[in-house]
């Protein structure tokens, strides 16, 4: 069963009320300082970068959620600077950017999350966050969620925010997310940013399994462009505020619910990929195994070849089967085949180039899908990708100057 998502955000599930304001840290005077709160003390999962070189805001996140015991109160969030790879004096000033929040909000320090994302390697401008703080906080209120889903872009088109409700014995209770990313996108854990609320109950145990399993299939099978982020991070909120309570009976309800909301936000930080026009699916059938068809569905999504190819217009279908072929998994190219939406390009190992007027036209729309069976099993994958533009080059070539 798929939940639909309805328009909403990290404010939809009760309890919850969030703020989105300029503290100046973009030379812009755009909105860079986001603050959510939760009523009262939350149940609190993450998942966090996989890269080695994780940014400050994460490791205090981790230590907070240690020290709490999976307990959150609020989370603050600057864009404009990633505070990552800023030695002893970034560690300190995350630290104390969730003091002052605990501060504001009047909650202990371990019950503060922190969240940066913008330029590595640029000190943290503690004051201005110092300064913004209280403003954040009197501008909070349940209907400001569309304000902090702003406040956390850097080089996204659109802010991405969705919600849904479901069922939980006699209550509903509603899930609410944002997110953003644009660039540096393969999170392998969590995309760059991601925040998700819900007003359910949910005990820590199925909480923190409901939240690796949604970003599995979400976050987890998105790229922009095969980079891995030093912030990367989603961090999941449960106040129990409905009064509805998940249990291991309600557990796959919860689980529908928080992959859709988790699916909405990865999609959309793949079509608001920089310099991004098409939304491009890649589904990997035919697998020996799930792992080797998610490994194979992540080649093909990340090769540039693929990607350029895609913007182009170009149905070369050997780009396709190459990049399967390299990517280490078994594939049986006389049982092999190579689709561009419902189109055979490739199959048994024969080519079907009379089909390519067909695909070209096909790859004129804005949302397409390609396919590659491997030929080796009954496993499959899906990824999400975007094509590649000389759009992305130019805004990654002068991203600092």
């Amino acid at each position: 069963m798929t939940v639909p998502t309805s328009p909403g955000g990290v404010t939809t599930p009760r309890g919850f009320r969030a703020a989105g304001v300029s503290a100046r840290i973009k030379a812009s005077g755009e909105p860079d300082l986001a603050l959510l709160v939760s009523d009262v003390p939350a149940q609190a999962a993450a998942v966090f970068t996989t890269n080695r070189v994780q940014a400050a805001p994460v490791l205090v996140c981790k230590a907070h959620l240690a020290s709490s015991r999976g307990m959150a109160r609020a989370i603050i969030i600057n864009s404009g600077c990633a505070n990552a790879c800023t030695g002893d004096e970034g560690l300190q000033a995350a630290r104390d950017m969730a003091a002052e929040t605990a501060r504001v909000v009047g909650c202990p320090p371990e019950h503060v999350l922190v969240a940066s994302t913008g330029v590595i390697g640029v000190a943290l401008p503690l004051e201005k966050i110092r300064a913004g703080l209280p403003i954040a906080f009197r501008a909070l209120g349940a209907d400001q969620g569309p304000a902090a889903a702003r406040a956390i872009m850097t080089t996204d088109l659109f802010p991405k925010e969705t919600a849904a409700t479901i069922a939980i014995g006699a209550r509903e209770a509603a899930i609410g997310g944002m997110a953003k990313g644009a660039g540096m996108i393969e999170p392998m854990l969590a995309t760059m940013l991601g925040f998700v609320t819900t007003d359910a109950a949910v005990p820590q145990r199925l909480l923190d399994r409901a939240l690796r399993e949604a970003v599995d299939q979400t976050f987890n099978a998105i790229t922009v462009d095969g980079d891995s982020s030093t912030n990367d991070c989603v961090l999941l909120l449960a106040n129990g505020a409905s009064g509805a309570i998940v249990d291991e009976a309600a557990y796959g309800t919860f689980v529908e619910g928080l992959t859709a909301v988790c699916r909405e936000l990865a999609l959309g930080i793949v079509r608001g990929g920089e310099g991004a026009t098409k939304l491009v699916t890649v589904r990997v059938t035919g697998a020996a195994s799930s792992a080797d068809a998610r490994k194979a569905a992540k080649v093909i999504a990340n090769s540039l070849l693929v990607k350029t190819a895609i913007h182009g217009g170009d149905p070369n279908w050997g780009r396709l089967i190459c990049a399967a072929g390299r990517a280490g998994v078994a594939l049986e190219p006389s049982r092999a085949a190579v689709t561009i939406g419902s189109i055979v390009l490739f199959k048994d190992g024969q080519p079907h180039d009379e089909a390519a007027p067909q695909a070209a036209e096909y790859l004129k729309g804005k949302e397409l899908t390609v396919g590659v069976d491997l030929g080796s099993g009954s496993a499959a994958s899906t990824v999400w990708t975007c094509d590649l533009s000389a759009e992305y080059v130019r805004i990654n070539a002068d991203y600092r100057t």
